[in-house]
């Protein structure tokens, strides 16, 4: 795990640790925590919101992509708006489907392919980018864009901090590394 105090690398080795990962997210989120997902196809970008969903306390197995819905609002201790950009083309068309009424205090915002339209998005917000390293490798990058975002990091790598000192051998944690970057 490598963490500084805007930024989190996690190496995930699994889809197992992935669903682990974001279960780990969604105990700590907050009313108003906005997560920016970017990746490529197969990242693992709605396996990490599964998991989310789940660690919020709702059902799991009802997450689906929205590629072609384009939102889904799953409910548990909070609601999650569940958003894919990936169709769309132009801002007008993100604007046009409220986006940006999607923000606000008492729900918790997940974006797929947010890269798409930034500047729609909030300042504050954790950029979550999934990256391939083998075909069942992923590194989570995580990065604190904000105060509210910086709050939402440090929660979630003290949760990741404390499941790993529990023995759990295929859990989150065992295979975290170390780097320290300077912001």
């Amino acid at each position: 795990m490598a963490k500084s105090r805007d930024l989190l690398d996690m190496i995930l080795s699994s889809p197992r640790e992935t669903d682990s990962f974001g279960q780990t997210i969604g105990t700590v989120l907050r009313g108003g925590d906005v997560l920016a997902l970017v990746g490529e196809l197969g990242a693992g970008k709605t396996a990490l919101v599964r998991g989310i969903v789940a660690g919020l306390g709702g059902s799991a197995s009802a997450v689906t992509s929205p590629t072609f819905m384009l939102m889904h609002e799953y409910q548990g201790r909070l609601p999650l708006i569940h958003l894919d950009l990936y169709r769309l083309q132009r801002a007008s068309e993100a604007e046009a489907i409220g986006l940006t009424a999607c923000f606000s205090d008492e729900t918790v915002t997940a974006i797929e392919w947010a890269d798409r339209f930034p500047d729609l998005l909030p300042a504050d917000r954790l950029d979550v980018q999934l990256i391939h390293r083998t075909r069942t490798t992923r590194m989570a990058r995580l990065e604190a864009r904000g105060a509210g975002a910086r709050s939402l990091l440090l929660r979630i790598s003290r949760a990741c901090h404390a499941g790993s000192r529990r023995a759990r051998p295929t859990q989150l944690g065992t295979r975290a590394r170390r780097k320290v970057s300077e912001r």
